[in-house]
């Protein structure tokens, strides 16, 4: 577990890429898994269970339909489980770091120092994103940053326009 964990967090500080990870089933549900766990930690700071389900559910199938199309698009499947794993791992772990300046700000105690937490951690899951995206689709780093912003940007818009109630929290 360690090694999946550190597999995760260089992939987080650009060391690897997802063609590092293996194209394993196991893995990508065990990610998954990680993923549900701090996004509901995360959303339930927010939201009762009911909400914070469907939040989900819909988040993981954005997330799936946008990895289908960019690789399908590229004709390049073959790395599907592999850049939605690096996705979801990068996502749960920045997502984990995100945890205490979300409950700050929750709480009306984060002030200025957890908006430029909060700040600095979504740059760095833009980045990270858009690192991935360069790996899997075999594209250059200004179009896969570009792409990285369409899809993060695409989805707040989504969750916003099927959840009102998330436009005002996050």
């Amino acid at each position: 577990m360690f090694d999946i964990i550190k597999l995760v967090f260089d992939i987080c500080l650009f060391k690897k890429g997802p063609q590092d990870l293996p194209g394993s089933i196991w893995l990508l549900r065990l990610l998954l898994a990680g993923y549900i766990v701090i996004r509901a930690l995360m959303l339930r700071i927010y939201f009762d269970w009911l909400d914070t389900l469907l939040q989900l559910m819909v988040e993981i199938f954005l997330l799936v339909g946008f990895v289908w199309i960019s690789l399908y698009l590229v004709r390049k499947l073959g790395r599907f489980s592999q850049m939605l794993a690096a996705l979801l791992g990068t996502d749960a772990l920045i997502s984990f770091f995100a945890l205490p300046a979300i409950a700050s700000m929750a709480s009306g105690h984060g002030g200025i120092f957890a908006f430029s937490v909060m700040l600095g951690l979504i740059g760095w899951h833009w980045a990270v994103t858009g690192h991935i995206i360069r790996h899997a689709l075999d594209k250059n780093l200004i179009f896969s940053l570009g792409l990285a912003f369409l899809y993060l940007l695409g989805s707040y818009q989504v969750m916003a326009l099927l959840f009102p109630e998330v436009a005002g929290v996050e």
